[in-house]
C-alpha cells in the first residue's frame, strides 16, 4: 500500500507520496544519512508543520529549524519539559527569522516547484512558543501570535489568543492600566469574528444566527469584569444563538449565561 503524507501549504495542501520523500535504499537508523529517512520530512517547498514522532526520526542533534521545532514538540508533549521545549522553538525561530531573512513569507501563488531560498517562514513553532510564553512573557508572546497573522492572516484562534493573552494582562493590572489592555483584547476578539462570519446563506440552511460561542462567551466576561452591563447581555445573547445547536465545551456555561441574562432582566424591571 502507497503511504501519502499531507504537506500544509497555502492556499492548498498537497499529497506527496512517502516513496517521494526518500530514497529507495533501506535505513540505517545511526548509520544513514536522514535523506533516507520515510519519517523525515524535507520541504516541498514548505515545511510538514504537524507533529512526527521523535523516536521515528532518529535525529541526533537538530540541524535546522524544522529538526528544533519537532525536538520542542517532543519535549513538549511528551516529556512535559516547557523549559528544554522554549528554548528549541527559540533556537528553531531563529533559523526560521523575517529579521535575520531566513524565512519568507508566502502569500502569492508560486511559479515554480521545489525548495525556496529562504524557506518559507513556519506558524506552528511560533504558537507553540508564545503559548507557553504567555503568561509569563505576554508581550513576547503577543509579538509571536503577530508574525502568525502576517505568515497566515486567515488562520483561526490566532487573534482569540492574542485577545486572551491581553485579558490575562488586564487582570493583573491595576484598574487604570486594565481599561485599555481590555480594549486591545476586544479588538482582537472583535478580528477573530470577523474571519468567520455568519452569513444569509448560512442562517438559511443551518439556522444559526451566530458562531463562535468562545468568542462570545469571553467578550461577556471581559464587559462582566469592565461593568458594561448592555454589552455584556448582547454577547450573552449571541453565545446562547451560537450554542443552540452546537452546545459548547464547558456545558456548564450555557447555564450560567441563562442564569445571568434572567438576573439582569429582573434588574432592569426594578428599574
Amino acid at each position: 500500500m502507497t503511504r501519502f503524507f499531507l504537506l500544509l501549504a497555502a492556499p492548498l495542501a498537497i499529497l506527496v507520496p512517502a516513496a517521494l520523500l526518500a530514497q529507495t535504499a533501506p535505513y540505517v537508523p545511526g548509520v544513514t544519512y536522514q535523506t533516507t529517512n520515510p519519517n523525515y520530512f524535507v520541504p516541498n517547498p514548505f515545511y510538514f508543520e504537524g507533529r512526527i514522532d521523535w523516536n521515528l526520526l532518529k535525529i541526533t542533534q537538530p540541524a535546522n529549524a524544522w529538526d528544533y521545532a519537532q525536538r520542542g514538540i517532543h519535549e513538549q508533549d511528551d516529556l512535559n519539559d516547557p523549559t528544554d521545549a522554549i528554548a528549541d522553538y527559540q533556537q528553531s525561530i531563529s533559523l526560521n527569522s523575517l529579521t535575520n531573512g531566513t524565512c519568507q513569507i508566502v502569500s502569492a501563488p508560486l511559479t515554480t516547484s521545489g525548495p525556496l531560498n529562504p524557506a518559507p517562514c513556519m506558524f506552528t513553532v511560533r504558537l507553540r512558543l508564545a503559548g507557553l510564553l504567555a503568561a509569563t512573557q505576554p508581550q513576547q508572546a503577543i509579538a509571536l501570535y503577530n508574525q502568525v497573522v502576517a505568515i497566515d492572516p486567515l488562520r483561526l484562534g490566532v487573534h482569540a489568543a492574542i485577545a486572551a493573552t491581553y485579558v490575562g494582562m488586564a487582570q493583573a493590572a491595576t484598574k487604570a492600566s486594565a481599561a485599555p489592555l481590555y480594549a486591545q483584547a476586544i479588538a482582537e476578539y472583535q478580528k477573530e469574528l470577523a474571519l468567520s462570519p455568519v452569513t444569509a446563506v448560512e442562517t438559511a440552511t443551518t439556522g444559526d444566527t451566530a458562531n463562535n460561542a468562545h468568542v462570545h462567551w469571553a467578550l461577556s466576561e471581559i464587559y462582566l469584569a469592565t461593568g458594561a452591563a448592555p454589552d455584556q447581555m448582547a454577547e450573552l445573547k449571541l453565545y446562547l444563538a451560537a450554542t443552540m445547536w452546537h452546545s459548547d465545551t464547558y456545558p456548564w456555561r450555557i447555564a450560567l449565561a441563562q442564569a445571568r441574562m434572567a438576573q439582569a432582566q429582573k434588574e432592569m424591571k426594578r428599574r
